[in-house]
């Protein structure tokens, strides 16, 4: 009979085994800067589109099937910003569209 003191041996060498696993995906998660858990903010919400002002970087969601509001415009097409901190949401921030729909630089803001 076994006493109640003592404990299998397998037990403690699943507790090690149980360790390591753990330890090796915490130096995965460190190591990888959590890269393949990120996650980004959309621009719009579903059934909404994205908007900018005219002469300015500022932007604004409209939902679908509206018309776009005065002073702003749409994107030029195949520059939308999709996410947040995207290629294009970047790019917008010192960009933006004049009056007559050239791209531009925009103004220094004071």
């Amino acid at each position: 009979m076994i006493p109640r003191t003592s404990r299998p041996r397998y037990a403690s060498r699943r507790r090690v085994r149980t360790a390591a696993a753990l330890t090796g995906a915490v130096a995965v998660i460190a190591l990888t800067g959590c890269s393949g858990f990120s996650f980004q903010d959309d621009i719009c919400g579903d059934g909404e589109y994205p908007v900018m002002s005219v002469g300015g970087t500022g932007s604004a969601c409209v939902k679908d099937g509206e018309k776009v509001p005065e002073g702003y415009t749409r994107y030029p097409e195949g520059k939308v910003p999709q996410q947040v901190d995207d290629k294009w949401d970047v790019y917008w921030r010192t960009h933006t569209v004049d009056e007559k729909g050239n791209i531009v630089k925009a103004p220094e803001e004071k």
